[in-house]
């Protein structure tokens, strides 16, 4: 095996000491312009890898992320939402030369394990969370620990944490007021995302406060978990209740839409003519659908990489930036709600 490059083979090769070369590649100002570009040169010539161990000794950084989600393994990476998340984060990261450790759970009966793997080893610099139940105490334990936290999502409970997220309510009254304003549908359902989550509460409280604000009579809620069979199992629950069909159903995510959607074509049922479907996400699945499905963009991948850059910000001691940061989101309109099915179109 080929002996591996040192600092002090690019030292010997400019002809300066190895401490030098160090400051050098780490662009001290105490070493000339000319004489960095040389050891850079030189470097960049023989092949010389930095120690990241070694560079986070000096500085004390462990030149990491983490992004902890209080989940089983198998929930993170079966969700297109934290493939986005990640793909932001790894963005922000790379461009500060660190990288992104993933913290879940061994299963679903406790979040202490992603919490504590990341507060006890000091593997990370500082840590996103997102999927928090709204009970989940090591939420608030992270903040106060004193170690960088960025939460995405809304936790209006606590008012000192860092924050990026949407406005679900408002989305989701988006989605109503277009079934009603645009195509008239009076007889609406929701299916809800997991109510130990604040995510699946306000989509809830959104739909509902349209429905009130247009005067609906004639509205249904029924608690989904988020994945495309609750969908397909609430649609059947709908399917078979007695008195008049509901008209439009909005569903919380698009998974819930996909077996929604499956479950009313199996049974004959016309969408849109018959029931419109909406859903919430946009992360892909609602593209290629049969009809496309009308619902709500979430920036995912822009709110992890914000929350990235955010985190450094704290890791680096740099205020002045707002405890909030709001995203906006787009109203994608496809044929499952009644538009027409020849273009996508993003209403702002």
């Amino acid at each position: 095996m080929a002996k591996s490059v040192t600092l002090k083979d690019v030292a010997a090769k400019v002809g300066v000491t190895s401490a030098a070369a160090s400051m050098a590649l780490s662009g001290h100002e105490r070493i000339s312009e000319r004489t960095r570009a040389a050891v850079k040169r030189a470097a960049d010539e023989l092949g010389y890898v930095p120690s990241s161990a070694g560079r986070a000794l000096r500085s004390q950084r462990a030149d990491a992320v983490a992004l902890i989600v209080p989940n089983s393994s198998a929930h993170v990476f079966g969700h297109l939402y934290f493939m986005h998340v990640l793909t932001g984060m790894s963005t922000a990261a790379n461009a500060h030369d660190a990288q992104v450790i993933v913290s879940t759970n061994a299963d679903t009966s406790s979040g202490d394990v992603a919490y504590e793997r990341v507060m006890r080893s000091r593997t990370a610099d500082g840590a996103i969370v997102t999927s928090a139940a709204v009970d989940d105490d090591h939420v608030q334990a992270l903040v106060a620990s004193g170690l960088p936290a960025v939460l995405i999502g809304n936790y209006p409970h606590l008012a000192d944490a860092v924050t990026v997220g949407i406005d679900d309510v408002r989305a989701t009254e988006r989605l109503v007021d277009h079934l009603v304003e645009v195509h008239g549908r009076r007889r609406l359902v929701h299916v809800t995302g997991t109510l130990d989550h604040r995510t699946g509460l306000d989509r809830r409280r959104g739909f509902l406060a349209a429905a009130e604000r247009h005067g609906l009579t004639d509205v249904t809620v029924i608690e989904g978990d988020l994945s495309e069979a609750s969908g397909a199992a609430a649609t059947e629950q709908l399917l078979q209740a007695s008195g008049a069909r509901p008209d439009g159903v909005v569903f919380a995510n698009d998974d819930m839409a996909v077996g929604g959607l499956h479950t009313l074509r199996r049974a004959g049922v016309d969408v849109p003519g018959d029931v419109a479907v909406v859903g919430f996400d946009d992360f892909g699945l609602a593209r290629v659908t049969t009809p496309g499905i009308t619902t709500i963009r979430v920036p995912a991948e822009e709110m992890g990489r914000i929350a990235t850059e955010r985190l450094f910000d704290l890791v680096d001691h740099r205020g002045g930036q707002p405890a909030r940061t709001e995203l906006p989101v787009e109203l994608v309109v496809r044929a499952s709600c009644g538009c027409e099915p020849d273009a996508e179109r993003v209403r702002t």
